[in-house]
């Protein structure tokens, strides 16, 4: 097998693109998240075992290969242990997935992000040692959940149980400078950023004054900014 030249391979005492990344698995799941990072500019090194997904995806990444990517020599003839960041989007073939990662990982070098298709495969990756395990179909539900609700526009989930959260101002924290409001203090959350109608996202200051027709970011616990959201807008 061919190395990838352009990714500086083992033995040129060069490391990987900067900006280069990884993705190993090319579904629908590994194959958006590519087309994603070449549009936002990142150099994408795109690795699959099946070559119609290959054929699919040449000319649209930087580079394609076709590639067990299960035998650690593949993946270093590939050049993967240059790489700063690998993202393994293997999913129906758990396997396979977890093959990958663990040889991965044996190069102590890339930061890797990988895709779990149930809790046992999540669990099984988190113990490997991963460092970011992708759960699009819980993840999704999760947020899924929070918007069909009602109360909320858009929903972001951090660690340790922290949002962010679009949503309209509630009437509480309408009309008056958010200085004297004492939003914080009082819901446990903070208005981070607002949207006039028709206008483009402004951070917020004390100064600012919210109004009916606004959207806002709030960012605090989960909790906390659901009960906020919640509030009456008028």
């Amino acid at each position: 097998m061919a190395r990838i030249g352009y990714f500086a391979p083992r033995g040129t005492g060069k490391r990987a693109e900067a900006d280069a990344v990884a993705v190993i698995g090319l579904g629908r799941f590994g194959g958006s998240l590519a087309l994603e990072l070449e549009a936002a500019g990142t150099e994408v090194l795109g690795i699959d075992l099946d070559e119609e997904n290959v054929q699919g995806y040449t000319g649209r990444l930087t580079h394609v290969v076709r590639a067990d990517s299960t035998k650690e020599e593949v993946l270093r003839q590939l050049s993967l242990p240059e790489f700063d960041r690998v993202v393994v989007g293997i999913g129906t073939d758990v396997e396979a997935s977890i093959l990958t990662t663990s040889r991965l990982l044996k190069f102590k070098r890339p930061e890797i992000w990988a895709k779990a298709i149930s809790e046992p495969h999540a669990e099984i990756l988190e113990q490997l040692g991963v460092h970011h395990v992708i759960r699009p179909e819980h993840d999704m539900g999760r947020r899924v959940a929070h918007l069909v609700r009602g109360t909320l526009l858009d929903y972001v989930e951090f660690e340790d149980d922290y949002v962010m959260t679009r949503t309209s101002p509630p009437a509480v924290a309408q009309n008056r400078p958010l200085g004297v409001l004492g939003i914080r203090d009082t819901f446990g959350v903070t208005v981070v950023a607002v949207k006039r109608r028709g206008g483009k996202w402004e951070h917020t200051t004390a100064q600012t004054v919210l109004y009916g027709d606004d959207e806002i970011i709030v960012a605090g616990p989960r909790a906390q900014a659901e009960s906020f959201s919640q509030l009456p807008v008028e």
